[in-house]
């Protein structure tokens, strides 16, 4: 029987369903288990990976029998894959050092060195190489040795032609998903780059330079700030920042979870701990090895807890509920909290040695109504997010909306303003964002930039950022004199008793990207 076109899975089954008895029983759970394409001829099966180009793999194999040197070259001749074949284990290292190598078949003795110090070589060279071993001498001793060096898989002589396709497989599709999970994981490494913080205000530049500065230490550090400003992205960006970025990354919120599983969600249990215990599970601590763990409400953790979090901060070591080993990690902790943890010292319901031990490198997230002139960003940064694949095109903001925005105090800070502008997207679906649109506590009585400086700006016992307080008001004076101006720079520019080309810069680096003279205010509102 000769089978030349490539067949669905479907259709296999129909086959095999149809020609038991004839040899290709034994295959199709095979397939159904690794999900490949066979194509059958009368020189046995030959894999078709259809998310893998064949093109970009490279395969090494190393191998001292030249019969079998010819057999494999065949076997990959058949499966539609080139392979480079070489006979010791010193010229495999000198292929992988010239050419990348992906999957690396390499017998276990060599007539040099010996096939698991090839793999340990190569490795070196590239962590990422899929090893599979061939052997003639199969033991368990054998395959524990080989997946201790780092081997995938492992392949005992002699084979059949079956075994060794299945085995090719298994490690194609390792190094498939190997690629996808690097390509993923470099995907949100780039979201969490310093360039995707929107903003330019200056408490948003000094959080931007904390982060540049300490992201690449190991220190504890401590994030504060009301909630909905963007602590848990700090966290990530102190993470995707730092040498431990291809590490776990695993976040906890201890409010969210009972304080009767939160131990066991931290450090993990053995089988039989207590009831319900079926099955030893491992802890957030421990499954953040080589990373980074994020405890996120940190001021929710009961004062029990509280001791056993300052014992993994001083030793970098833990026991499972209900075990008796300890467990040693490396494991950078950021913690995060809004409430006020001196406080809750004096309050005795935060331990004082555990506060110590946690604001080692402090930081402060600096609520909305501080960094107000980002506001304009804000908003467009989060309507081109919605207008993205969505079936909307709410474009800007008039400017006595945007008036209305910069002057609202925002209690839920960014993430009240980004559920309101989904809200306007939803609803409006097209257009600009008006006055009209926005909920009755922002859309009260206007304010005169007088008004909003002086409600802006009080001082406290540290005093005020003057910077700061300058740029919100010129930022709101602007606001005020292109909306009086119906957004023509040159009237505006006037109003303001400056140069028409010096009002256009200043909105420019503001994130007002003024076009050409007679636009619409709303078209002032987009990122430049």
């Amino acid at each position: 029987m000769k089978i030349s076109s490539t067949l669905s899975i479907d259709a296999l089954r129909k086959l095999y369903d149809s020609k038991r008895g004839n040899g290709l029983s034994v295959l199709f759970p095979h397939l159904r288990k690794y999900g490949a394409l066979f194509l059958f001829s009368l020189h046995g099966p030959s894999l078709l990976m259809g998310n893998i180009s064949m093109s970009t793999v490279s395969i090494l194999v190393v191998e001292d029998d030249e019969g079998l040197q010819n057999l494999l070259r065949r076997l990959f001749s058949q499966a539609g894959h080139e392979a480079t074949i070489v006979g010791s284990g010193l010229e495999a290292i000198r292929v992988a050092k010239e050419i990348p190598v992906h999957v690396l078949m390499t017998d276990l003795k060599l007539p040099d060195i010996d096939g698991l110090a090839v793999l340990e070589r190569i490795h070196q060279i590239d962590s990422k190489v899929i090893g599979v071993v061939m052997t003639g001498y199969g033991s368990i001793d054998c395959a524990v040795k080989a997946m201790k060096a780092g081997a995938f898989d492992f392949l005992t002589k002699p084979f059949d032609n079956e075994v060794f396709t299945i085995t090719i497989n298994r490690a194609l599709e390792a190094y498939r998903r190997r690629q996808s999970t690097l390509s993923s994981r470099k995907s949100v490494r780039d979201r969490y780059q310093m360039e995707q913080i929107v903003g330019s205000s200056e408490p948003i530049r000094q959080v931007l330079e904390f982060v540049t500065k300490v992201a690449d230490h190991g220190s504890t550090v401590l994030i504060q700030g009301e909630s909905g400003t963007g602590k848990e992205l700090v966290a990530r960006m102190l993470h995707f920042n730092s040498a431990r970025k291809d590490r776990p990354l695993i976040p906890v919120n201890c409010g969210a979870i009972p304080e009767n599983l939160l131990e066991s969600e931290l450090f993990g249990h053995e089988k039989g701990a207590f009831t319900g215990a079926v099955q030893t599970r491992i802890g957030r601590f421990e499954s953040a090895h080589g990373g980074t763990i994020f405890l996120d409400e940190i001021g929710e953790l009961s004062l029990g807890l509280q001791v056993k979090l300052l014992r993994v901060l001083q030793e970098r070591s833990f026991e499972r509920v209900g075990g008796t080993k300890t467990i040693d990690v490396d494991v950078r902790v950021v913690a995060a909290t809004n409430q006020d943890l001196e406080e809750a010292v004096r309050q005795k319901r935060f331990r004082e040695d555990l506060y110590y031990r946690l604001n080692v490198i402090p930081v402060t997230i600096p609520p909305l109504r501080e960094r107000r002139s980002d506001i304009p960003q804000l908003v467009n940064h989060f309507l081109e997010k919605l207008n993205h694949g969505k079936p909307t095109t709410m474009t800007d903001c008039s400017p006595d909306a945007m008036a209305r925005l910069m002057e609202y105090h925002w209690p839920g800070n960014i993430r009240e303003l980004e559920n309101m502008v989904e809200r306007f997207a939803v609803l409006s679906r097209s257009g600009t964002i008006e006055v009209s649109d926005l909920p009755e506590r922002i859309r009260r009585s206007p304010v005169t930039a007088e008004q909003t400086a002086a409600h802006f700006i009080s001082f406290s016992d540290q005093g005020v950022n003057l910077p700061r307080e300058i740029e919100q008001l010129e930022n709101r004076l602007i606001v005020d004199a292109l909306r009086q101006a119906n957004g023509i720079t040159s009237k505006a520019a006037q109003l303001l008793q400056v140069n028409r080309t010096t009002l256009i810069e200043k909105m420019k680096r503001k994130g007002f990207a003024a076009k050409a003279q007679g636009l619409r205010v709303s078209e002032h509102f987009s990122v430049a």
